[in-house]
């Protein structure tokens, strides 16, 4: 029986699919010792095919295709298929560093209730993935490297892995997160009050390839905060108001760019330029999700 099970959600992903794929099977483990689960929500892209190809050369690759709803029911699925003892979430488009998967079977193996949490290093492509695995001082990190614990803030499941047994008792992924963003907090939430502490590694390194458009990502941005209020409506917490932006400060600030479009067109058309107002513009939209989730009841 494979140790610690990798689950990959996806959906017409194969053209990053194909890359990522073989860096998951040269880990440092012996292949019998764990197995990687790609959840397909039913791609077109010839993604079943690639993957009896791979199965055929390595046994220990599995294709769980399905109609999913979304991310939380592909990795439910993946959950209820894995073999091994540890669950290792990983995404279609993130290369794994050859001891991913044993850095974290190290905190695994020496105690229990504990979730871990890797190093995800963000590159925009695959030369930017070559380029900063082979450059550790280029590659910037979310936290500090001696951080031993995090909260469930970032619980992020492009670099993570628990206990299936833990999963399991908590109930895993909330499958009404169909959209953008927070399926992976909230179970973070869930796991840290049900006594499991998130622990951080920062030798536990993947690539995680992504280079969103401005207007795609104030797109998903509307998305997330629609996700923050069904976060909400389900543990209404002021720590999830407060960690989430979902305050009474923010969405007054919100307001006031609401009556200022001129100044908001500023700030949007300098976005390529500022990080600064490329972050406010896209927290705007966030803010809009909020706002517009707050007037549906049907949500949460």
């Amino acid at each position: 029986m494979p140790e610690i099970s990798v689950v990959v959600p996806t959906y017409n992903r194969l053209e990053t699919l194909a890359p990522v794929l073989p860096t998951l099977l040269a880990q440092d483990l012996a292949p019998s010792e764990f197995e990687v689960l790609v959840c397909d929500s039913n791609s077109t892209d010839g993604t079943a095919e690639f993957l009896a190809r791979m199965h055929a050369e390595h046994p220990n690759v599995h294709h769980l295709p399905g109609a999913y709803s979304g991310r939380a029911a592909a990795r439910n699925a993946g959950i209820q298929a894995a073999q091994g003892q540890v669950v290792l979430f990983n995404d279609s488009d993130i290369f794994a560093s050859p001891d991913l998967l044993s850095q974290h079977l190290r905190h695994h193996r020496a105690e229990r209730n504990v979730a871990v949490v890797g190093l995800e290093v963000q590159v925009k492509n695959y030369d930017d993935y070559l380029y900063k695995r082979d450059h550790p001082d280029e590659r910037g990190a979310l936290h500090r490297p001696t951080r031993k614990k995090l909260p469930w803030l970032y619980f992020l499941t492009g670099n993570a892995s628990v206990r299936r047994a833990d999963l399991l008792r908590v109930g895993c992924f909330d499958e009404s997160f169909t959209g953008y963003g927070h399926e992976d907090l909230e179970l973070g939430y869930r796991l840290e009050r049900a006594g499991v502490t998130i622990l951080y590694e920062p030798r536990a390194i993947n690539y995680h390839c992504q280079d969103v458009p401005h207007d795609d990502q104030k797109a998903k941005m509307r998305l997330a905060g629609r996700s923050t209020v069904r976060f909400y409506r389900k543990h209404p917490d002021f720590a999830v108001q407060l960690n989430l932006g979902m305050t009474p400060v923010s969405l007054g600030l919100h307001s006031v760019l609401e009556h200022m479009p001129g100044v908001l067109a500023y700030f949007d058309a300098r976005s390529g330029q500022s990080k600064f107002a490329r972050d406010l513009v896209q927290q705007y939209h966030y803010v809009s999700g909020v706002k517009d989730a707050l007037k549906d009841r049907s949500i949460g």
